[in-house]
């Protein structure tokens, strides 16, 4: 083992022990580089039902200093319990070795239960760093820190990143042929592609409830997505932008999404689409629009949020791995989510609870995307 990477996990067995966290106001996730950490995804889910606590973590070692926000969920579990949830977090320092990182979660749950509420359950934690190859997550490690692998994700571990910074040309030529060949036809089909106002979110939501039926997805209520525009628009700055687009042909509207600007990076949040007029490709128009103005604004990449692990053609998203990584971007795979159980006897239940609702979703999602006869 190379020396100075034997002293690094030396010295993060040492920040296991005295890893110190403190209470810190929302503002202070700012910083934080996932729009999931950020004070204003934190202000939005209180809105619905979580309480939002904010921590600033100190990473410090020898000569390195080092603090990172970190944003904390809380919701009622069940009458009398309640967990805790930290979506991609925590962010830790890009020099710390990935054998520790579950070790450092592993404490760092420790030190947040004093935090918590007394009947809290579990933590769940969603982390945030990348393995290098498909399913390269090494469990044995978050096993032996204490940590349990969970039967459901809250934010898909995979997805797909579009690097922004190359021409436009290049970008397109990036691509797969028949995603640049579906571009050109919806263009020159006429297909309109405008971005649209809070006031017309109520197209966006009509759509996303006809794609909901189509392929047996579950969706939230018309405020949720309200309450998100008027945060982001709250804000009133050139760091954080939500935009809607529509794509129309003649009086019909075929598609919508909806898509995060922040900082460097533009996420694919939402998107819906109808049964009308499918030949005509709008789905890909938007997403080729997205990428010109992201690219314009700034954006370094373009997340499109979300895949299967892989391109299993039984997998019930399998269609959805096809759309997304058909348009060059590099496919990127996290750890996936890992809990900490506070009550172990209690964590067990909710543990059986979880897979069969696992169970049943996958169910509803094949018989929803089984070929038409």
């Amino acid at each position: 083992m190379d020396p100075l990477y034997e002293q690094r996990l030396f010295q993060m067995e040492k920040l296991t022990k005295r890893l110190s966290i403190q209470e810190a106001d929302l503002a202070v996730c700012e910083s934080a580089a996932s729009f999931l950490q950020s004070a204003m995804w934190g202000e939005f889910k209180s809105r619905f039902g979580w309480t939002a606590k904010t921590f600033l973590i100190d990473w410090s070692l020898d000569e390195v200093q080092e603090k990172t926000p970190l944003l904390v969920l809380c919701r009622r579990l069940t009458p009398g319990f309640s967990f805790a949830y930290v979506p991609w977090g925590p962010e830790l320092p890009a020099s710390f070795p990935d054998e520790a990182k579950p070790k450092i979660i592993a404490a760092l749950a420790k030190n947040l239960k004093k935090f918590l509420t007394p009947n809290t359950v579990f933590v769940r934690f969603e982390p945030p760093w990348i393995v290098n190859v498909e399913n390269n997550v090494n469990s044995s490690l978050f096993l032996a820190a204490g940590l349990k692998q969970t039967a459901i994700t809250v934010q898909a571990p995979d997805t797909v990143i579009v690097d922004l910074s190359p021409s436009c040309g290049e970008i397109l030529l990036a691509m797969k042929p028949k995603w640049r060949y579906n571009i050109s036809l919806a263009v020159k089909k006429d297909v309109q592609v405008n971005t649209g106002t809070i006031q017309e979110l109520d197209v966006f939501y009509e759509l996303l409830k006809e794609t909901a039926i189509r392929d047996g997805i579950a969706i939230h209520n018309f405020s949720y997505y309200k309450t998100l525009f008027e945060l982001c628009q709250k804000q009133n700055n050139d760091k954080l932008q939500i935009r809607l687009y529509i794509a129309n042909h003649d009086d019909d509207v075929l598609a919508a999404i909806i898509v995060l600007f922040r900082g460097k990076e533009a996420t694919y949040l939402y998107g819906a689409s109808s049964n009308k007029k499918r030949n005509l490709m709008a789905p890909y128009a938007l997403q080729w629009k997205v990428m010109q103005d992201a690219k314009e604004a700034g954006c370094l990449n373009y997340d499109l949020f979300g895949i299967p692990p892989n391109d299993d053609p039984n997998h019930p998203m399998a269609g959805l791995y096809r759309f997304k990584t058909g348009f060059g971007g590099k496919i990127i795979h996290r750890p996936g989510a890992w809990d900490f159980p506070y009550k172990s006897f209690f964590y067990t239940l909710f543990k059986v609870a979880e897979k069969v609702r696992k169970r049943l979703l996958n169910r509803k999602k094949k018989i929803y995307n089984k070929p038409k006869e």
